[in-house]
């Protein structure tokens, strides 16, 4: 390609994170495309952006948001979580089947994605609900275009989408080939412990008692054993715990994993004490022990990606007395400041996190033209300012539930601009007039 090209979009002075390491270097970008990587000196565009000081990452990839559309969109809704997510630098989300109504068929896939296509401010695919009753027909379901993977929860949900026994999850890991993300926590052994532990107590540094430890291991234990038996591949899901981290770090032939930035930062009882019902979520968060571990297991190579578990509920019913009151928070926007703070504190490479929230999505689910900066992919870019100093507040929230629990949490290191396919989605706190998020593509999906 000769230097002269006119591109649609440069990128010009910034630290690029390519896959063999940073550098330097000019990105030039046309049709929604990466066109050349290099010094582009003689090169035009429609539009240049200097990223002098700032560092150009691979778009990040949010594997874990709940937007909880259709069915609660007093809570969410597509557009406001797509918008929180390009706020925060992120370029494409994956969410999750506990909607109403569920998840769980074709035709339900078929009318998120329309839903989706009226105001997509990021790319985006679906997981279809894997369940003992659909589980047969996953094969032939599976490979509908905008499903990112299967979801199973083998507890914390209700109805239909709940799979507690070995047979549900057989049922659904012995058809189909697509990867299976599964919530892994063990409904019998938790609803033995809410009788035991909770009893009629409102105290909510109880959470991680009643939902605990031992029932995090034993589900995922019962999970890579069946997963083993049927060859399947299997995802789990948002650990919490060191002695799943030490099952899981022997287990990598069947299992990836996952981890979120709230158990990354947020430890018991120090987040019950401070802010209560606001640090509840599925699994919870625990104490320091178990966080020291997720950290090992993140810098050892266990992990394979790094997501939010965007999971908004209002400050109303945040405010009902435990357990009544809701689990889950907020945090496709601040997943991006959150996680590039710990890598100013010295906790992790931005090359590691890079690897976790855009290689890592890329590999685990077969993704087509995402995931890293190279010729050929799309334009997809998370700038950030790994230096900029700012304080996140309840205020800058875009998610209609207004809150997060980092508020007057100051942080070093802010996402600048969102690009998605060489259009700039988000640029300084500003969005763009249009949204144009389109549906991710799997190498499964359009090759079947």
């Amino acid at each position: 390609m000769n230097s002269d090209t006119h591109y649609d979009l440069i990128l010009k002075n910034g630290k690029v994170v390519l896959p063999e390491g940073t550098a330097e270097v000019n990105i030039g970008i046309k049709n929604e495309k990466i066109q050349e990587i290099g010094n582009l000196a003689n090169g035009s565009a429609e539009e240049i952006i200097d990223c002098k000081d700032l560092h150009v990452l691979p778009g990040v990839i949010d594997t874990q948001v709940h937007f909880r559309e259709p069915g609660l969109e007093n809570k969410e809704n597509l557009e406001s979580g797509m918008m929180a997510a390009a706020f925060g630098g992120v370029t494409a989300v994956f969410e999750m089947p506990n909607t109403n109504p569920l998840t769980i068929t074709p035709e339900t896939i078929t009318d998120k994605l329309t839903r989706a296509s009226r105001a997509a401010w990021t790319d985006y695919a679906f997981y279809l609900g894997g369940t003992g009753k659909t589980g047969p027909n996953l094969t032939n379901w599976e490979n509908a275009p905008g499903i990112c993977g299967i979801k199973i929860f083998m507890g914390a949900s209700t109805g239909d989408l709940l799979s507690a026994s070995d047979e549900e999850i057989e049922s659904v890991l012995s058809h189909g080939k697509r990867v299976v993300a599964v919530h892994a926590e063990d409904q019998y052994i938790m609803e033995e412990n809410k009788e035991i532990i909770l009893g009629d107590s409102n105290d909510v540094s109880l959470h991680n008692e009643w939902r605990s430890p031992e029932s995090c291991l034993s589900a995922t234990t019962r999970l890579v054993n069946i997963a083993k038996k049927y060859g399947r591949r299997v995802h789990v899901l948002h650990i919490t715990t060191s002695e799943e981290m030490d099952f899981l770090r022997d287990n990598k032939d069947i299992a990836s994993v996952e981890l979120l930035a709230n158990h990354l930062t947020l430890h018991a009882p120090d987040c019950y004490e401070r802010l209560g019902t606001h640090a509840q979520q599925n699994p919870p968060i625990r104490e320091l022990h178990h966080q020291e571990a997720l950290w090992k297991a993140l810098n050892d190579g266990t992990v394979d990606i790094l997501a939010s578990d965007h999971a908004p509920h209002t400050l109303e019913e945040k405010a009902l007395a435990y357990p009544e009151s809701p689990s889950g928070t907020p945090g496709v926007q601040t997943l991006v400041p959150i996680m590039l703070n710990h890598v100013n504190e010295g906790k992790l490479s931005l090359e590691k996190l890079v690897e976790l929230w855009s290689y890592g999505p890329e590999r685990i689910h077969k993704l087509v033209g995402k995931g890293r900066i190279a010729k050929g992919y799309d334009a997809d870019f998370t700038i950030i300012d790994l230096n900029k100093k700012k304080t996140i507040t309840n205020s800058q929230q875009k998610s209609k539930a207004k809150w997060t629990p980092y508020d007057g949490i100051k942080v070093t290191g802010w996402p600048i601009a969102t690009i998605i396919r060489g259009n700039i989605v988000m640029i300084e706190d500003e969005l763009s007039s249009t949204p144009i998020g389109k549906p991710v593509l799997f190498q499964e999906t359009i090759t079947n």
